[in-house]
């Protein structure tokens, strides 16, 4: 089959590998339908993620038709159309009980080297390093889905695979950084990114009853994105964030902050110029400018909600700010399978439409042209959608016949 395979820092390539097979009796194969670039291939593209290998098959966010399936597999069966979670979760083990689904214990083979870094170890990861699994992605024509009965979201005939591709993160991210909020009716909430996980975050943020959301960036197209949803856009080229957030809450600041840039963010600010330097020459592994920002302009004693990936070390960051402010922190991989269903719900009753952030669809052989354009930022770039393009009868037949039994 063919798949988008990782070579090194801004290397990405479509490649010929062997098709899938299932390995475990709990195991699925589907043919992928649907697959998407996510701002978080971004940080193995940039080349600081660790634990990346030439030729790791990229990729967590697809969904497809299932082609076969294990033989303990009971709820999924050959022919479903499912969305895929990019936690891959046991089920049953503590964290799964607790519905902390990105904790499992029990599906990261790389679960020792993982712990002698962070303590303990957690779920395994589609696509995303070895040190969370090093489990082939869904950017390609085919993928083994591992414990399908927990995470595969089955899809209503109404609902195609594209409609509901982002309940595999992007939206159960923004969702989650939006409920971690504990939003109550009317409150203000303001938003770091207006990338595909900060729109789901305005979008959600309303969905659980904020009566305004503040959207920061420098984008000026993702911004008035962010605005049709009814958010109110402040660009960081233009003005300052703090006074533009404290003259519109009279002096208050927003009830809540959400930090969906992550290790990667951008500023003009001498602090944020300095995280550049600092990352650049390994004394730190995150930019954290946005973070500081959202910090200084919470509320006393406010939310600070991260579902921005970090992955390491921060330099200057102002824990007595948080401390001194009473700041309550949030932040966490999302617990995917938790949200899937209920998100999917209000998809169908037409509650919000994710399609509404994609700005470009591409062939799978186009992936490596649309990954540069996505990092650079343009051609309006706000999401990329992938069409793997699979050859359908003899791929199912091919991969049938491998099947481990």
């Amino acid at each position: 089959m063919k798949a988008v395979t990782w070579q090194g820092k801004k290397k990405v390539q479509v490649d010929t590998v062997p098709d899938p097979t299932i390995i475990s009796p709990t195991d699925a194969v589907i043919e992928v339908t649907a697959s998407a670039i996510c701002g978080s291939d971004l940080h193995l593209y940039n080349g600081f993620v660790p634990t990346m290998e030439k030729g790791d098959i990229l990729g967590h966010e697809f969904a497809g038709k299932v082609v076969a399936v294990g033989k303990d597999v009971k709820r999924v069966k050959v022919g479903d159309r499912i969305v895929v979670p990019f936690t891959i979760s046991c089920g049953s083990c503590f964290f799964c009980s607790q519905e902390m689904f990105s904790l499992c214990s029990e599906t990261n083979p790389s679960g020792e080297k993982q712990s002698a870094i962070i303590g303990y170890q957690t779920a395994g990861l589609f696509g995303y390093s070895h040190m969370y699994g090093g489990y082939p992605g869904g950017q390609a024509q085919y993928v083994r889905v591992p414990h399908v009965d927990v995470g595969g979201c089955i899809l209503p005939e109404e609902i195609s695979e594209h409609h509901a591709l982002f309940l595999s993160d992007i939206f159960p991210t923004g969702f989650m950084a939006a409920e971690n909020c504990n939003i109550q009716p009317g409150q203000s909430i303001a938003v770091w990114g207006a990338g595909p996980v900060g729109q789901f975050a305005v979008r959600s943020a309303f969905l659980l009853g904020a009566g305004r959301v503040f959207i920061i960036d420098n984008e000026v197209e993702r911004l008035a994105l962010a605005v049709e949803a009814g958010a109110i856009a402040i660009n960081y080229s233009l003005e300052d964030v703090y006074q533009v957030l404290k003259a519109k809450t009279n002096g208050f600041g927003p009830d809540a902050c959400i930090d969906a840039v992550g290790m990667e963010s951008h500023g003009h600010t001498p602090d944020a110029v300095i995280d550049g330097i600092l990352q650049a020459v390994h004394l730190q592994t995150d930019r954290s400018h946005a973070l500081r920002e959202a910090m200084k302009c919470c509320r006393n004693g406010g939310t600070l909600s991260i579902p921005g990936v970090y992955i390491g070390i921060l330099d200057n960051f102002p824990l007595g700010i948080a401390f001194g402010k009473g700041l309550t922190f949030k932040m966490g991989q999302t617990h995917v399978q938790k949200y899937m269903r209920p998100l999917l719900e209000r998809i169908m009753r037409h509650e919000i439409d994710p399609r509404v952030i994609v700005s470009h669809h591409v062939s799978l052989d186009q992936v490596p042209d649309a990954y540069e354009t996505f990092a650079k930022r343009e051609e309006n770039c706000t999401k990329v959608v992938i069409s793997p393009n699979a050859d359908v009868t003899s791929g199912q037949n091919r991969i049938k016949a491998q099947l481990v039994k």
